[in-house]
């Protein structure tokens, strides 16, 4: 399947990059197509959503199969270049599956901004997986050959098979 990751996130020092990075390995491994889609490489307005600006980003999201969202939590919610990218396309996401990762540098891993993610994705008609991935405490998490705690291999298949499975219905 081709299940490209959004990062929320063009902010220098983004621990959510290395998020980003480590659930692509994990996809690419369970052998889907996937890449990461960069805000900092769609410097647009929402202004631009019925643009040809937007064009490139829309065809990614409408070759998709399923879109996994990568995103640290800023001030308990999510980063505005996420929301512009969201609002950038419409109905590239109908019925498409999607995952959510969130990032934070405190416990919770990003457990508000995903749960703020839920009724904008469901707007857009999108297939909510139940599975989420949280990834609290990031500074400490990721060092410099990759995550720390292994467990989070199993988190995100889980997630990962829910994603393909909702796909498939």
């Amino acid at each position: 399947m081709n299940i490209p990751i959004i990062l929320g996130t063009g902010r220098e020092g983004r621990v959510s990059e290395k998020a980003a990075e480590y659930v692509k390995k994990i996809a690419a491994e369970s052998g889907h197509k996937t890449e990461i889609i960069d805000p900092r490489n769609y410097k647009f307005l929402f202004t631009d959503r019925e643009s040809p600006r937007g064009d490139a980003y829309r065809k990614k999201i409408k070759e998709a199969d399923a879109i996994i969202i990568v995103t640290p939590e800023y001030n308990h919610g999510y980063p505005g270049e996420l929301k512009i990218l969201l609002d950038t396309a419409y109905g590239e996401y109908f019925y498409k599956s999607v995952g959510l990762c969130g990032v934070s540098m405190g416990p919770f891993g990003g457990a508000r901004v995903v749960e703020q993610l839920k009724p904008v994705l469901s707007e857009l008609r999108m297939k909510i997986a139940r599975e989420s991935v949280f990834f609290g405490s990031a500074a400490e998490l990721f060092g410099e050959s990759g995550i720390k705690d292994k467990s989070y291999d199993s988190r995100v298949k889980t997630m990962l098979d829910e994603v393909v499975l909702l796909s498939e219905k």
